[in-house]
């Protein structure tokens, strides 16, 4: 999901704030080939169709945008919310919606609550 996730930021942060590829692939802490990649949808692109599907992670990423358009964000300063992310999916089921269009899960999966002690 992280592909998806820095995919989305990278697409808002060039569209809607106007930064270049060079800037947001600084401010992401990722090369200038990647966030390429990622507007060609050639990287995170097979899960960013379900990502823009679930609300709370259109907004979190918005939300991350936000602050590294500001300028005040740095990488290291995003990946707490790299951290909540992954951690508001398991305590909203979002993992368990994106398994479930993937691959076969048994009826009485409990992975994700297994998870929440991590």
């Amino acid at each position: 999901m992280l592909p998806a996730f820095r995919s989305y930021v990278a697409k808002i942060l060039i569209n809607e704030y106007h930064l270049s590829q060079v800037i947001v692939a600084k401010r992401l802490g990722t090369t200038q080939a990647a966030i390429s990649h990622y507007m060609a949808s050639k990287r995170g692109n097979k899960k960013l169709i379900q990502f823009e599907s679930v609300p709370l992670m259109k907004g979190m990423a918005r939300e991350v945008a936000r602050r590294i358009a500001s300028g005040k964000y740095s990488p290291v300063d995003v990946l707490p919310y790299f951290c909540k992310m992954c951690k508001s999916f398991r305590t909203h089921d979002v993992l368990c919606v994106l398994h479930k269009d993937l691959v076969v899960l048994p009826s009485e999966c409990d992975v994700c609550p297994q998870l929440e002690h991590l």
